[in-house]
């Protein structure tokens, strides 16, 4: 199936991304500010997951980002939409197959911390995913990764020092903390962001750890930052809400896309 996909995509362009960079909500404009090469909605491509989340447009944008040759997925895919954990590692490696070596993640999240607020940014230093199937699960192939991949470093120190070190000179107020993913997509229960919180999570979504685990068992450099749309559902008395979400994502996103743009200059 990747080699279909992949035949595909070198059938429409023959560019060879270094860097890849997953959209999340309030970051598809991000787009918009690369000099695109090629666009390939994942429609087109042969056996490819659609997005179908509110705002994922749901295709790759190739082209050149702050002198940097990227790959965006404008829109990404989430287990809630119906897929599977494998599904979702195989667009991981169909990025590694094109080329790339370093992968950003972004993502909108409900922030545990009471600490945060929202429109604050947090970098992801660590991931709890015991909640949610792992991309791994069945037979390995070896041409990717090792069968039990280590975690004990999954978000690359050199890469966190560098957006700590972008957030720090663009005056970027930059949190840091554990996250946590879920299946979804319902919004988690008071209770259940209690327990989160006991087990040390700062912040909950829906995506991001699954595409981590894909990426470094295929030797990728991975990178997250979180914007907190929301603060978890009992942290305050108010009822979530999806439009809430969206709102908070594109009100932040002129500076979620300076942090990304300027960390992806300093790579």
């Amino acid at each position: 199936m990747q080699n279909k996909q992949l035949e595909y995509i070198k059938s429409v362009t023959d560019f060879e991304p270094e860097i890849a960079i997953v959209l999340g909500s309030g970051l598809g404009e991000l787009a918009n500010e690369t000099t695109a090469i090629a666009k390939i909605e994942y429609k087109d491509i042969p056996d490819m997951p659609v997005s179908t989340a509110p705002s994922h447009k749901g295709q790759f944008v190739f082209g050149i980002l702050e002198g940097k040759k990227v790959v965006l997925m404008q829109g990404r895919v989430h287990l809630y939409e119906g897929y599977s954990s494998n599904q979702i590692a195989g667009i991981i490696r169909l990025l590694k197959d094109l080329g790339v070596k370093t992968l950003l993640l972004t993502n909108a999240t409900g922030g545990i911390n009471k600490e945060f607020n929202v429109g604050d940014f947090m970098l992801i230093k660590d991931h709890i995913s015991c909640f949610i199937d792992s991309p791994l699960i069945g037979a390995n192939d070896e041409n990717y990764g090792t069968r039990f991949p280590d975690m004990s470093n999954a978000y690359d120190k050199d890469l966190q020092k560098l957006i700590k070190k972008v957030a720090f000179e663009n005056n970027i107020n930059l949190k840091e903390g554990t996250y946590v993913q879920l299946k979804g997509p319902q919004f988690e229960t008071p209770s259940e962001i209690k327990m989160m919180s006991i087990l040390g999570a700062d912040a909950v979504g829906m995506s991001t750890a699954v595409e981590t685990i894909a990426g470094v068992h295929c030797g990728l450099k991975v990178g997250a930052i979180s914007m907190i749309s929301n603060m978890a559902c009992g942290i305050y008395d108010k009822p979530l809400s999806g439009e809430d979400v969206t709102e908070a994502a594109e009100k932040a996103g002129p500076q979620f896309r300076k942090l990304i743009k300027e960390t992806v200059k300093a790579l």
